[in-house]
C-alpha cells in the first residue's frame, strides 16, 4: 500500500497525516520537529512511503536534507500554493494542515521547491547578517537625526566619516543631549566596526568563488549581487532555460483571466525577495552609472518607449538571464556584441 506523508512544521513539535493511495487517512500524530524523530516514526509505519511533503520554511531545508540522508522521498512544497490551498479550510489547525500537505501530495498538485546546498545556507546566512548589521547601523543614525530635530538642530547631508563629529557640534554644551546621544553614538561607532568586517568577508568570498568571479564581469553586479545570487540560484542545471529565470524570481507581468476579462498586472512578486531586490539593484546601477555597454543601450530605449520603472523591471530580468547563461557556458560578460533590437 502506498502512503503519503504530509507534515507541518513547528518550532517544537510536527503535526504529521498518513493518507493511502485511496485518499483514506490511515493515522494521524505528532513528533518532535528533529529528523531522528520523524525518521524513527517513518520507520514505523506499515507500507510504502510513496512521498514526504512539507512546506518550505525556516527548518524545512534542515529536515529534508535530514531525511533525506535517511533514504526518505522528501518535497519541498511551495509556500504560496501550500497556503493558497489551505485557505480553503473553514477551520485551521496543524491537524488540519497536515492532512491539507498530504492531500496536496496525493493529487500532485504541488510545486517543488529545490532544497539549497549547506554551502549556500551558508553564504545567505552571512548576507543575512550584513543586511540586519546595515539595518541597525542606518536605524541609529536616523534616530540621532530625529532625536536632535525636536530641538532645531539639523545634521543635513553629511557624510559617514564625519557623522559623529556633526552630532557632538549639535550637542556640545547641552548636558542632557549628551546623555541621550553618547550610548547611540557608542552603538553606531560598534556597528560600523562589524559592518566593515562583514564587508571585508563578503567582498572575499566573491573573490575567491569562480562563479562570483566570472558573475562580477558584469557592469553593476559587485560581491554582493554575485553572491546573493549563486546562493539563491545554487543549482544552474535546474533551469531547462535560461529564460525560466525570469518567472522564477517574480520578475513577470501577472495575468488574471476570466471569461471577456484579460488584464495584466504587475511583477508577480513570487520567488526569493531577496534576489529580487539585488537584481533590481544591479539594473538600476547599469542604468545610470558605469560604463556604457550594448545591454545599456537597449534598456535606454526601452525607457524611452516604456518609461523608467518598466525599464528597469525589463533590465533585472535580463540580467538574470545573462548571469545564468554566463553560469552554464563559463563565460565572461562581453562588452562589444551587436546591440539587439528592443522589441
Amino acid at each position: 500500500m502506498k502512503l503519503f506523508v504530509g507534515l507541518d512544521v513547528s518550532l517544537e513539535k510536527t503535526a504529521i497525516c498518513v493518507i493511502n493511495e485511496h485518499g483514506k487517512i490511515v493515522r494521524e500524530a505528532q513528533a518532535a520537529s528533529e529528523p531522528e524523530a520523524l525518521t524513527r516514526w517513518m520507520r514505523e509505519l506499515d507500507g510504502t512511503i510513496a512521498a514526504i511533503g512539507l512546506e518550505a520554511g525556516p527548518l524545512s531545508q534542515w529536515l529534508h536534507r535530514g531525511l533525506t540522508e535517511a533514504g526518505l522521498d522528501v518535497v519541498l512544497m511551495e509556500t504560496r500554493q501550500v497556503k493558497g490551498a489551505l485557505k480553503a479550510m473553514p477551520i485551521k489547525t496543524d491537524r488540519r494542515d497536515a492532512e491539507g500537505i498530504a492531500r496536496l501530495l496525493h493529487l500532485g498538485w504541488f510545486r517543488p521547491v529545490h532544497c539549497k546546498s549547506v554551502s549556500a545556507q551558508e553564504v545567505r546566512a552571512v548576507l543575512g547578517a550584513r543586511k540586519a548589521v546595515q539595518q541597525g547601523f542606518i536605524a541609529l543614525e536616523m534616530s540621532l537625526r530625529g532625536l536632535l530635530r525636536n530641538f532645531g538642530l539639523k545634521v543635513d547631508a553629511i557624510s559617514r566619516g564625519r557623522f559623529e563629529q556633526r552630532i557632538r557640534e549639535l550637542v556640545a554644551g547641552n548636558p542632557m543631549l549628551l546623555a541621550a546621544t553618547g550610548p547611540l553614538l557608542r552603538a553606531r561607532s560598534f556597528l560600523r566596526q562589524e559592518l566593515a568586517g562583514l564587508e571585508r568577508r563578503v567582498r572575499q568570498l566573491a573573490q575567491d568563488d569562480p562563479v562570483c568571479h566570472r558573475l562580477m564581469s558584469m557592469p553593476g553586479v559587485g560581491a554582493v549581487v554575485a553572491l546573493t545570487y549563486r546562493s539563491a540560484v545554487d543549482d544552474p542545471s535546474r533551469f531547462t532555460s535560461s529564460k525560466k529565470e525570469g518567472p522564477w524570481v517574480g520578475l513577470t507581468p501577472s495575468r488574471n483571466q476570466s471569461g471577456e476579462r484579460d488584464v495584466s498586472g504587475g511583477i508577480t512578486k513570487a520567488g526569493d525577495v531577496s534576489l529580487r531586490r539585488a537584481l533590481c539593484q544591479a539594473a538600476t546601477v547599469m542604468m545610470h552609472r558605469g560604463r556604457s555597454t550594448w545591454l545599456r543601450t537597449w534598456v535606454a530605449q526601452i525607457a524611452r518607449r516604456r518609461g523608467a520603472k518598466r525599464a528597469m523591471v525589463a533590465l533585472a530580468r535580463r540580467i538574470g538571464v545573462i548571469l545564468h547563461r554566463m553560469w552554464m557556458d563559463d563565460t565572461a560578460f562581453r562588452s562589444d556584441l551587436v546591440v539587439p533590437h528592443a522589441a
